[in-house]
């Protein structure tokens, strides 16, 4: 009796497991495997800034991200809608906290992979190692923000986003021939560490990506790294006698460097081909490209337009 009703009850528990899953359940690949949703997050946390220029680029408010206060001063675009709660810092967030406001999703990425294990027993966890010195650093963020999209049910508008992206680039790439022909200058774009130190961006910085993309070349090329950085001493910059030098803001310090006789006698301070750009964020993802491009080309062309132009 049991062995003929085996087959019957094979398909009967078949079709409970098949109940048992959400109608709008979604599976994302991440940089450790496949994350299981019931469904579009909603309720997501963003623990490092460049998740949060995802999630925010994709209209969509996050519940709580790290660091508000830092996020507006040192990233500002995308825009952090009001009303988002704080969480601590990026690299010690409120576990407790987190807890408590109850996500359907938590996004953390790169640095962030030790708190991946506590989190995942809050809500289900998507990580990216977004940057690294062995892999191309723009194409793992725009692979990162389409599987960010896909989670939030927002999948074709993340691809809308990207392909507005590259029309932007290459209107910005138009502005600059158009200004300067085949002869565009040289850009170094920096960023300021203290009065003694300096972040110069290297090959695989979305700040050279975002040059590269509008025409511009680096006067002083530096190697790939993780994070596409090179931390130089500021005297250094002198290497640099044929571009220009744009820094990103803020740096509170700037009155005491800029007044300093080793800065004045800077080749690019001397030629005045010196200038900042506003706040933007160089460890962010592929939207971050745009708003650095956009910038860069802005100040440039202001700054070293061909007379009569």
């Amino acid at each position: 009796m049991f062995l003929h009703r085996f087959p019957r009850l094979v398909l009967m528990l078949a079709a409970f497991a098949i109940l048992a899953v959400p109608a709008n359940a979604l599976t994302i690949e991440d940089d450790r495997g496949t994350v299981e949703l019931d469904g579009p997050a909603s309720r997501v946390v963003a623990l490092s800034w460049a998740a949060v220029e995802q999630v925010v680029g994709l209209n969509v408010k996050p519940l709580a991200i790290a660091d508000v206060e830092g996020y507006r001063t040192w990233v500002a675009r995308p825009e952090l809608p009001e009303g988002v709660a704080d969480v601590g810092l990026r690299n010690e967030p409120s576990i407790e906290r987190i807890a408590e406001l109850k996500p359907d999703l938590i996004i953390a990425t790169d640095d962030q992979i030790d708190l991946v294990p506590r989190l995942e027993k809050i809500a289900p966890v998507l990580y990216f190692k977004l940057f690294s010195a062995d892999h191309d650093n723009f194409e793992a963020g725009k692979a990162a923000f389409l599987k960010v999209a896909a989670a939030l049910g927002k999948r074709d508008f993340g691809e809308e986003r990207l392909a507005k992206l590259d029309a932007g680039l290459k209107a910005e790439a138009a502005r600059i021939t158009e200004t300067f022909g085949d002869d565009p200058p040289k850009v170094a774009t920096i960023r300021f560490m203290t009065t003694a130190l300096v972040r110069l961006y290297a090959d695989n910085a979305m700040a050279v990506h975002a040059a590269e993309a509008i025409g511009l070349q680096h006067p002083l090329p530096q190697p790939a790294t993780a994070w596409g950085i090179a931390q130089k001493k500021v005297e250094d910059l002198a290497a640099i006698e044929d571009g220009i030098v744009i820094y990103i803001e803020p740096f509170d310090e700037k009155g005491a460097l800029f007044s300093e006789p080793i800065w004045q006698f800077m080749p690019f301070v001397r030629s005045g081909r010196f200038t900042a750009i506003q706040p933007t964020w160089t460890y962010g993802g592929p939207l971050s490209v745009g708003y650095l491009a956009e910038a860069i080309a802005d100040a440039v062309i202001d700054l070293d337009a061909p007379k009569g132009n």
